[in-house]
């Protein structure tokens, strides 16, 4: 089986951007990535966008918007793929199916998102389309609601937690002053993060306005080609190992704070990949709220269930840390425009290794691990990702 890389990509910045929809975004993104690979339309074999939507805007249909910005495009079979806050991932990964599988040699990947037109109720209500909806619609707060609920849980069951999310937050923040795509360059501090004010009230259960990603808009793009391909080209990244597992929807029939479909993801790809979190040099993961952020410690195997916290103490994930977590910021300093969020995690970390992230550069960074989730841990994605040239 062939095996398919990274050869360019393309990132807005993410925010309250002027850009009135999907289409414009995927627009500034899809010919950048193109241009950056070096890969002129004609070469293309596949598109695939991946947009949540789901009541964001009228527009759908939205694979095939990508050609609306270039009609060398046209022709190209084009599709969507949606899967919650996964939705990025699950369409990088199902362009690698594409050409893995012999279908095509060259794919485009879109992921973008227009969330910011919504007043904040409405964007709560859309979000939790991504929740069981017929025992969880009516959470106050939506998915913060969710969380927050998640949070009480933790602590209820392994103690208060609360200065260690404030920790996770400071940190992200300090790294996001590094990353020009991020909505929020502002070191916050632990300090501010930890104090509920009246800039930084509680928003659900225990969880503050700082625990919680920002609503944004954005988009990001990779071209992915064959490894024959790709070793003729600029930069190549690799994808050592992928993996996709899911879980149950209904929160009401799993353990909340368990993370079951994420741990199998972690666990698949490591092995895969003949690796431990040793041969790591540093993680994306999906930060949504700060309590995702101390359970995925957990589930990827730096510490054991209820002891996240001891992580963030020793400063482990820290970017001069053992394995640094997030060198973007994360969602929490980045923002989290849905359909775009698991293809930037993606950009984010090749330009790591690629030793092209600026202030954010972890150095010497030659191997990557990224977590996306959608849902509440319903849709896990895990890669590892490693450097050909």
């Amino acid at each position: 089986m062939t095996r398919a890389c990274i050869v360019g990509y393309a990132h807005t910045p993410f925010g309250k951007l002027e850009d009135p929809d999907t289409e414009s975004l995927m627009a500034r993104v899809s010919g950048a990535a193109l241009e950056h690979a070096g890969i002129t339309p004609d070469k293309v074999d596949g598109i695939f966008v991946g947009v949540m939507n789901s009541g964001f805007q009228k527009q759908d249909f939205q694979g095939a918007l990508v050609a609306m910005a270039d009609e060398r495009l046209a022709y190209v079979p084009a599709m969507r793929v949606e899967n919650a806050c996964a939705t990025g991932s699950a369409a990088i990964y199902t362009a690698l199916d594409f050409i893995e599988s012999g279908r095509g040699r060259i794919a485009l990947v879109v992921g973008a998102e227009k969330m910011t037109a919504k007043p904040t109720a409405e964007v709560g209500d859309i979000l939790l389309n991504a929740s069981y909806r017929k025992e969880e619609a009516d959470i106050e707060g939506g998915f913060a609601g969710q969380f927050g609920r998640i949070a009480q849980n933790y602590f209820q069951r392994y103690g208060d937690r609360s200065e260690e999310l404030a920790m996770i937050a400071a940190k992200n923040h300090a790294n996001g002053v590094g990353n020009p795509y991020a909505q929020m360059r502002k070191d916050l501090g632990f300090d501010f993060c930890n104090t509920v004010s009246e800039k930084n009230p509680r928003v659900a259960g225990p969880l503050r306005r700082t625990d919680c990603s920002l609503v944004s808009d954005g988009a990001a793009a990779l071209v992915l080609a064959d490894e024959e391909i790709a070793r003729d080209l600029s930069r190549a990244i690799a994808f050592r190992a992928r993996t996709h597992r899911n879980d149950i929807l209904a929160m009401s029939r799993r353990d909340p704070t368990a993370f079951e479909g994420g741990r199998r993801a972690w666990a698949g790809s490591l092995a895969d990949a003949e690796m431990t979190l040793d041969d790591l040099d540093f993680v994306e993961t999906h930060d949504c709220f700060t309590i995702a952020e101390m359970i995925e410690y957990e589930i990827m195997g730096l510490a054991k269930p209820g002891e996240g916290y001891k992580v963030v103490r020793e400063g482990i994930t820290r970017k001069d840390g053992r394995l640094p977590v997030n060198p973007s910021g994360g969602l929490k300093a980045k923002g989290h425009p849905i359909g775009a969020t698991g293809v930037s995690m993606h950009v984010l970390s090749a330009m790591q290794l690629l030793g092209e992230a600026g202030d954010m550069q972890v150095k010497d960074a030659a191997v990557a691990g990224i977590f996306n989730m959608g849902g509440v841990a319903v849709a896990n994605y895990c890669s590892i990702l490693e450097r050909l040239k």
